[in-house]
């Protein structure tokens, strides 16, 4: 028969258990391995990844969502740029969110609104339902870019932030390849809304994955933090007031403002082309099909993606942000005049062209490394979202201002239905991608260097 526990047999059980336990912690200690690092930060990367590729996935349906809504040149930018008009809102909050949050709690709420905004836009019955959900999109998805980057100042070295930036974008913009052939092969077999339902529901699981897997910092499993101390106490030792204060106080930095007025050069450019005009305008000045239309815009989209982590490297490896920033805006507004004004341009130059200036605008990433050794430390979401907000600024002006210029020179001809524009109507509105660019140039030149250390 057995006896029962006496009070030193409970006594010896719990400081067993504590032993097993305290043990654990101390095999814990020390940075968490390298595959777990790449695990957190890789399911906001993925979020990061279908943030792209709604973005961008306008520019190959649309013949299908000016046919079913009945809208003209200026109504599909507006439609497109509904996404940038809720992502720019949400970008300074998102920065200050962030920081109180934590990068778990956001990425949760993101990828479940996101699912939700696609919904919406997949069950549309109208154009304003259309935008609706659009927006939503756009404001949920503001938040994978400032998560990703929060995850890596928590799970990565700080030497690594401008590498590991580079490869986040790396990711993202797979998601914006899969928004060209591989969408417009989609789209020429199944409805455009049984994509927009498929596309909803693998964001839901994301949420699950988000969930699961993703910590705030290494210090919840017992690990040490790569993260400075200050950055991790920041949510608690300073409250909403102070935070939302920091929005403002950020803008005195001379940096911030020059970069956060240049990124919209570099991704206004791209986005307007590559994500919504670039199609519709390789179909009409060089005659070919949709799929080759999206296919030229894939690669100018790979070369972009493929930059992003080399800008980022070697900006980490020589120790200096401004040169590679500069000679980027520098290539990149070259680029973009040849390939809209160069006479005589076929489209095999056309693609080479295309494939350096999108390169060329990758340095977009060395921005945000840049600007957060511009701030205090702890300002870091707050900063993030600030430059992020310039990004998106960029298409969402340009994209609905390009189609302004194309229904003012509209010649008042129709063909299946749909308004009919000529080469000659997308060069004068690309002819504000090629203004902003040139200004890009001149901001950046305007810059301190930091040599990759934190100067406030």
């Amino acid at each position: 028969m057995a006896r029962a526990a006496s009070p030193v047999d409970l006594a010896a059980t719990t400081k067993g258990a504590r032993d097993v336990q305290g043990a654990r912690r101390e095999a814990k200690s020390g940075y968490p391995a390298l595959w777990l690092s790449w695990s957190v930060w890789g399911v906001a990367a993925l979020f990061y990844l279908f943030a792209f590729y709604l973005r961008v996935s306008p520019a190959v349906m649309t013949t299908e969502l000016m046919r079913d809504f009945r809208i003209t040149a200026a109504e599909l930018g507006t439609f497109s740029a509904f996404y940038f008009y809720a992502y720019v809102l949400m970008q300074l909050p998102t920065g200050v969110l962030v920081d109180l949050w934590g990068a778990r709690k956001l990425l949760i709420v993101g990828t479940l609104a996101a699912a939700a905004g696609t919904f919406i836009f997949g069950f549309a019955p109208s154009y304003a339902v259309a935008s609706a959900g659009r927006a939503l999109i756009g404001a949920s998805t503001a938040v994978a870019w400032v998560i990703t980057l929060k995850l890596a100042t928590h799970w990565f070295p700080a030497g690594q932030f401008a590498t590991l930036s580079g490869i986040g974008l790396f990711i993202g913009n797979i998601g914006a390849l899969f928004a060209q052939v591989p969408l417009r092969m989609l789209l020429d077999h199944f409805d455009w809304r049984t994509v927009a339902l498929i596309s909803g529901a693998i964001i839901l699981a994301l949420t699950l994955l988000a969930w699961a897997f993703v910590k705030n910092d290494p210090e919840e499993l017992g690990f040490e933090s790569y993260s400075p101390p200050e950055l991790r106490h920041t949510r608690a030792s300073l409250p909403w007031g102070e935070r939302f204060r920091g929005l403002g106080r950020i803008f005195t930095y001379r940096n911030v403002v020059l970069i956060f007025l240049a990124q919209g050069g570099f991704l206004g450019a791209l986005l307007s082309f590559t994500g919504l005009w670039g199609p519709p305008y390789l179909r009409v000045r060089f005659a070919v099909p949709a799929t080759t239309a999206a296919a030229v815009c894939s690669v100018m989209v790979v070369c972009f993606a493929v930059a992003s982590p080399l800008f980022g490297y070697l900006s980490d490896k020589i120790g200096r942000r401004k040169p590679l920033y500069l000679g980027g805006a520098l290539v990149a507004a070259a680029g973009w005049g040849v390939l809209f004004y160069a006479p005589g341009v076929g489209l095999t130059t056309f693609i080479a062209v295309a494939a350096v200036t999108s390169f060329a605008a990758g340095a977009i990433i060395i921005g945000f490394a840049f600007a957060k050794e511009s701030v205090p430390i702890h300002f870091l979401g707050t900063v993030s979202g600030a430059v992020n907000m310039g990004n998106m600024i960029g298409p969402m002006l340009l994209q609905p201002a390009i189609g302004s210029v194309l229904d003012r020179r509209w010649s008042g001809a129709i063909a299946g239905g749909l308004r009919v524009y000529h080469a000659g109507d997308f060069q004068a509105g690309f002819l504000l991608i090629v203004a902003w660019s040139i200004l890009t140039i001149v901001l950046v030149a305007f810059t301190r260097e930091t040599f990759c250390k934190q100067a406030a």
